[in-house]
C-alpha cells in the first residue's frame, strides 16, 4: 500500500562531495515493499472515469484540457501526495488500476491527460509536435543517429527525458521482456565517488548532446551540459545514453577524451548494479522524477497480433515550482518546438506518421 517516504534528511549538496538526499535508494530497500505503489480505488476511479467521459461527450481536444477542467476532489489529496514523493522522496511513484482495457482510447487518453495535469504542464516530446507520446516498436533502427529508442523493441541506456516529470501509461504489455528499469542517481553520483572520485570529476563537466535532428532555426545540432550539475544545494543528474553517444561526429563536437570515456564506461557498469526492474501491468502509470531517477528500458519480444503490441502512452511533464536546476539545464525543459509548431494528442503512432 502506498506510504510517503519518511521525512528523509537532505544535505545541501556539493561537488565532489557525497550526496545526502532522500531521493538516494537501493534496489533491495525498494523491492522489499510496495510502498510506491499506489492502487486506485473504485471511488478514484468512477471519479476519474465521470469526468473523462463527459469531456469525451464534449467534443474536448485533448491538448486544451487544463487541470480545472478535470476536477478530482476524490483523488486530489492522493495526488498531492504523489507530487510531494516525486519532489521531496524517493523520486517515482506507480499508480495501478486504471481499467483501461474498459475505456475507448479517446478516454484512457483524456483520463491520462487530465491526471497529469495535477502534477504539471505537458511538453513536446518531437518534431511533430506530440504533446501525447508513444512508446511503440515502429521497427525503427536505434543505431541510426536520428531515430529515438522508444520507436524500437532496443534494450536502452539510462537516461533522463527533458522535462521534470515523465509519466508512462501501459496500454499493453510486451508478450515477454520490457521490464522498465530505473535507477537513484544520487546512489549512482555516491557509488561512483566511492570508487573513482576523479572520474566523477568528468562527468561535472559539460558534455555534448545530440538534439536527434530536431533542430529549430538558429540552433546547433546539440547541445553541452554536465552528466551530474548542482545548484542551490541540489544534485540532479542525466544518463549516459545516446543523446551524448550520437553527438559524436556531428559539426564542432570533439571526440571523447580516454578519460571520459573511461567515465562513461564506469557510469554504465555502476548503474547496471543499483537498477530496479519493474513489470508494467495493463493500466499502470509509471512517473519519475528526472533529475534524481534515471530510466531504461530491456529489450523485449512483442505480440505477433499488431492490436496486442507492447504500447505506451507517455507524458513529459513541467514544474515549474520543481527542483532548482542549472539556467542551462532549465532551459531544456521546454520540450521540442521547431519552427511551425502545432500541439496535437495523437491517439495512435502509425496514423500520426511518428518518425523521430
Amino acid at each position: 500500500m502506498f506510504a510517503k517516504s519518511a521525512p528523509g534528511r537532505r544535505v545541501s549538496a556539493e561537488p565532489l562531495k557525497p550526496v545526502v538526499d532522500p531521493a538516494g535508494w537501493y534496489p533491495a530497500e525498494m523491492a522489499a515493499t510496495d510502498s510506491w505503489i499506489y492502487p486506485l480505488s473504485a471511488g478514484e476511479i468512477a471519479e476519474v472515469a465521470d469526468v473523462a467521459a463527459r469531456l469525451e461527450s464534449r467534443g474536448a481536444d485533448i491538448v486544451n484540457i487544463r487541470r480545472e477542467d478535470f476536477p478530482l476532489p476524490r483523488l486530489r489529496h492522493g495526488l498531492g501526495d504523489i507530487h510531494d514523493e516525486l519532489l521531496e522522496g524517493r523520486g517515482f511513484v506507480l499508480i495501478r488500476g486504471l481499467p483501461v482495457g474498459e475505456w475507448s482510447r479517446l478516454r484512457t487518453a483524456i483520463a491520462y491527460w487530465g491526471i497529469g495535469t495535477h502534477l504539471g504542464r505537458a511538453l513536446s516530446q518531437n518534431a511533430s509536435g506530440h504533446m501525447l507520446g508513444h512508446v511503440k516498436d515502429l521497427g525503427g533502427d536505434y543505431s541510426d543517429p536520428k531515430i529515438r529508442g522508444y520507436l524500437t523493441s532496443a534494450r536502452m541506456g539510462f537516461h533522463a527525458d527533458q522535462c521534470d516529470y515523465v509519466a508512462l501509461l501501459c496500454l499493453h504489455p510486451a508478450m515477454s521482456g520490457g521490464a522498465s528499469r530505473i535507477a537513484s542517481s544520487v546512489t549512482l553520483y555516491n557509488e561512483l565517488l566511492k570508487r573513482r572520485p576523479d572520474l566523477v570529476a568528468e562527468l561535472v563537466q559539460d558534455f555534448y548532446w545530440t538534439r536527434h535532428g530536431e533542430v529549430a532555426p538558429g540552433q546547433l545540432p546539440w547541445f553541452r551540459l554536465p552528466i551530474f550539475s548542482f545548484e542551490r544545494g541540489y544534485m540532479s543528474g542525466r544518463g549516459v545514453s545516446s543523446y551524448i553517444f550520437k553527438s559524436q561526429g556531428l559539426p564542432g563536437v570533439p571526440t571523447f577524451t580516454a578519460h571520459q570515456k573511461e567515465a562513461l564506461d564506469m557510469f554504465r557498469t555502476v548503474v547496471e548494479e543499483i537498477a530496479l526492474d519493474m513489470m508494467f501491468e495493463q493500466g499502470d502509470i509509471q512517473i519519475l522524477h528526472n533529475h534524481v531517477t534515471l530510466h531504461s528500458r530491456a529489450a523485449f519480444q512483442d505480440w505477433p497480433e499488431p492490436e496486442r503490441k507492447r504500447h505506451l502512452y507517455r507524458l513529459w511533464l513541467r514544474d515549474d515550482n520543481g527542483r532548482p536546476l542549472l539556467k542551462a539545464f532549465r532551459e531544456h525543459i521546454r520540450g521540442i518546438e521547431l519552427d511551425g509548431f502545432v500541439p496535437t494528442a495523437p491517439l495512435d503512432p502509425e496514423i500520426a506518421g511518428v518518425v523521430t
